[in-house]
């Protein structure tokens, strides 16, 4: 180890034992692993070039919370609200296989597992379902980020104030309207009040069945009569059984083959990897992760998000024998 590096091995420690929550604090405030991810890393590198400057006015970590939250707040400020599909757009009036894409930092997009530590794990992991994680875009970032750390990470206003160059007044106030927003919004969101359903096994393992055998009968009848499947980064989504079936017909010679392997986003939801066959049939390449939302023992909603690049970040295979 170098000099410089012993010197600054006290924070390379007590930064490392913050990641993992720093982590899920970023994912939830920007909506996107990488843009969480570089945030972390940029506030490891300011906190490196001004360890000398620390001067214990405020703890360790109520300092790095406050870099971290200003670098997500400025990041903030130059985007464009995240998203989902069926939240962007009514459902598709004619069923085509879509080509139109929108970029990646219009999307919300799921998140593998923080950090294998129980304690970590079991941070108000509710509040990082997708929909959760859509509903939280709607505050404003400052708000965004008072709610975050009072509601999820149980901070007090003191703490928060300390954080993010506020007064305890200002942080009660912005709290105040956070929570009425956010009330409203959860009211609206049907998916919200499906959250406390716990995943059916087997309605995930006959969705596995039919889909590998793209078997379309099949695979839509486990759809309620609301069912809906979206497919970021395509804007377009679908609708109802009939326009599903459609959908997968049109879709067929691009799904058959394809084979699921078991994951978990999100606090530990679980979902399904789907490999499909290569262009010259030799193996099975990443295509899409599939979360699916149900409703009375049917299938409510699955969100495909086609992103091969989020396989290596779940630590799935880069491809799989035929």
């Amino acid at each position: 180890m170098s000099e410089t590096a012993l010197q600054h091995a006290p924070e390379l420690q007590l930064f490392d034992s913050l990641k993992p929550e720093l982590t899920s604090f970023c994912y939830r405030m920007l909506g996107s692993i990488d843009d969480a991810d570089d945030a972390v890393q940029e506030t490891f590198i300011r906190v490196w070039h001004s360890w000398n400057s620390f001067r214990q006015e405020s703890s360790y970590k109520t300092w790095v919370y406050r870099i971290a939250s200003n670098l997500c707040l400025d990041k903030l400020r130059q985007a464009e609200r995240r998203t989902r599909p069926v939240d962007f757009s009514d459902p598709a009036a004619s069923i085509i296989v879509p080509s139109e894409t929108l970029p990646d930092s219009t999307w919300i997009w799921p998140a593998p597992a923080f950090s294998e530590n129980p304690e970590d794990i079991l941070i108000r992991k509710d509040t990082l379902q997708l929909c959760l994680i859509t509903l939280l875009q709607i505050l404003p970032p400052r708000q965004r980020a008072v709610f975050l750390l009072k509601d999820v990470f149980e901070w007090s206003s003191k703490q928060i104030a300390e954080s993010l160059g506020m007064t305890p007044a200002a942080v009660n106030s912005a709290l105040q309207r956070a929570r009425e927003t956010m009330d409203r919004a959860k009211l609206r969101s049907e998916e919200y009040r499906l959250m406390d359903v716990q995943p059916d096994q087997e309605l995930l393992s006959r969705y596995v069945e039919a889909f590998e055998r793209f078997d379309i009968h099949a695979l839509v009848a486990l759809f309620h009569e609301e069912g809906h499947m979206s497919m970021p980064p395509f804007p377009m989504w679908v609708h109802g059984k009939d326009d599903l079936f459609k959908f997968y017909s049109l879709a067929r010679s691009h799904c058959v083959g394809s084979r699921f392997v078991p994951t978990k986003v999100n606090g530990g939801y679980p979902a399904f990897a789907q490999y499909m066959p290569s262009n010259d049939n030799t193996c099975l390449i990443p295509w899409g992760i599939h979360v699916i939302v149900m409703k009375d023992m049917k299938i409510f909603h699955v969100q495909n998000f086609v992103n091969a690049e989020l396989f290596s970040r779940f630590g799935l295979p880069e491809q799989l024998d035929r």
